[in-house]
């Protein structure tokens, strides 16, 4: 299946998109989710500095959505997507440093699948929901874990994965991608650490598209973070962690 990675970046000072062809951008004029059109300027790679290749009003990140965690964890099946909404100042871009969080704790990667939204949505069907589907990209649930459960009465999912740079998203959306046929790969310093495959996911993209659409208008630009699987570990200050996705590419942020 033939795919195209869109990019968002900044040259000269000015914010710009286009699509990536190998170490080029052809820059584009118009609306990443609308009409748009060459410029005829094509840049290196090297010469851009990479944006998080979207400005969502939302990020939504699932809980307890691959069979694997679920038994690993011994955790029920649920009957309906769980999830949280990840801060706005959590979002980041490929090779942003993931800052050290100022009350410290551990740190923890969490690779995952990324769905896109290119077109607003409001309580729509299985079977309309892949229409609203933009394509993909690759994030990193970042989480500081020993805050969770730190006290008895509440979980604190926003504090511990709403943090200052928490949630980098990246480097490319991809469109044309089979999400079924995706797999996740993390590698911590080099070190593979996550590998699973999308086919393994509770609820499949249209159903989570559908289903908190119904809960929530999705807007262009909103991604939802479709879980994790087995192999999530902690990172220590100067690690590198990379979350790669064939079809998008492979997101690297380093904890400061």
């Amino acid at each position: 299946m033939t795919h195209t990675r869109w990019v968002r970046f900044l040259l000269d000072g000015t914010e710009s998109f286009g699509q990536l062809q190998g170490e080029r951008v052809l820059e584009h004029r118009g609306s990443l989710f609308g009409d748009n059109a060459p410029t005829g300027r094509s840049v290196a790679l090297q010469d851009v500095k990479l944006l998080a290749p979207v400005q969502p009003t939302k990020v939504i990140a699932l809980w307890n959505n691959f069979g694997q965690l679920r038994e690993k964890l011994q955790l029920g099946l649920p009957e309906e997507p769980l999830y949280l909404l990840k801060s706005p100042n959590s979002w980041s871009a490929h090779e942003a440093p993931i800052p050290l969080p100022r009350g410290g704790g551990k740190v923890v990667f969490e690779g995952e699948l990324g769905i896109v939204i290119g077109r607003r949505c409001t309580s729509v069907s299985e079977a309309d929901a892949p229409a609203h589907v933009f394509g993909y990209t690759c994030g990193n649930d970042v989480t500081l874990a020993d805050v969770l459960n730190r006290d008895a009465s509440f979980t604190q999912w926003t504090r511990a994965k709403g943090i200052d740079g928490f949630c980098p998203l990246g480097p490319a959306v991809a469109t044309g991608l089979d999400p079924a046929a995706l797999r996740v790969k993390t590698l911590l310093d080099g070190q593979v650490r996550q590998d699973y495959p999308i086919s393994d996911m509770t609820f499949s993209v249209a159903r989570l598209v559908s289903r908190i659409s119904v809960d929530m208008t999705l807007l262009p630009g909103d991604v939802i973070l479709c879980g994790t699987s087995v192999g999530v570990g902690s990172i220590k200050p100067g690690s590198l962690v990379e979350v790669e996705i064939e079809g998008i590419g492979r997101l690297a942020n380093r904890l400061e």
